[in-house]
């Protein structure tokens, strides 16, 4: 039986998708494709540049012209691709502070979300690829063979934020920032954040990753 060929994995920050991807991506052989590196490295590219982040017009020149591409990892350090901004390995900065306050705003903008998803479409439609996102069963890949919603309570969310972040933060300040992005990315007017109608729905707070990758793996070996 051979597994669905494209995969699309949506869900709130720090609700498992992006570990998700990349053991299920590993798992079947797949590209792995975290579209959300792609809005960090305009955002990184925006912030460098010193431009005005509240401006469309400025962030939406960024996306349609910045040379940007997402290849398979080239150093083994638990990154599931390289992000190359302008040639450069920007694969670490993205995850930035500043760049965290930053792209939910970056990625509400209708010009950079149109570019970008043209950019992910393309790449996606090549087939054997686990994409993760925001918007991918809806918007970026409505057609994907399987289509999965991740989600947490805040709480747990923060706490992985948190153990992920090597103390940066308190888990009050980020409590307070998933709360903030959660607000944004679901309340936006282009592509938000929301379950596609046909997706598989998995509330993650309680389960071990080993849990769900079992489940999401079940999944992408049924019959179409």
């Amino acid at each position: 039986m051979m597994p669905a060929s494209t995969i699309a994995i949506d869900g709130p920050a720090a609700s498992g998708k992006s570990t998700l991807a990349l053991l299920l991506a590993a798992r079947l052989g797949y590209l792995l494709f975290d579209t959300g590196v792609m809005y960090r490295a305009v955002t990184l590219e925006a912030i460098r540049r010193g431009l005005d982040l509240s401006s469309e017009e400025a962030l939406g020149h960024v996306a349609e012209t910045v040379s940007l591409d997402v290849r398979p990892p080239s150093v083994l350090d638990g990154r599931g691709c390289d992000v190359l901004l302008g040639g450069e390995d920007v694969t670490g900065q993205i995850r930035s502070t500043p760049v965290d306050q930053a792209v939910s705003l970056v990625s509400s903008y209708p010009r950079v979300r149109k570019a970008m998803t043209l950019r992910q479409r393309e790449i996606g439609l090549r087939g054997k690829v686990v994409m993760v996102g925001r918007d991918i069963g809806t918007v970026v890949m409505p057609d994907a063979d399987l289509k999965i919603y991740l989600d947490a309570s805040p709480e747990v969310r923060a706490w992985r934020r948190v153990r992920q972040g090597e103390g940066r933060e308190t888990y009050d300040d980020t409590l307070q920032a998933i709360r903030r992005r959660d607000q944004m990315d679901s309340s936006r007017t282009v592509a938000p954040l929301r379950a596609a109608e046909d997706a598989q729905i998995l509330n993650t707070s309680d389960l071990t990753i080993d849990d769900v990758l079992d489940w999401a793996l079940r999944l992408a070996m049924e019959d179409p």
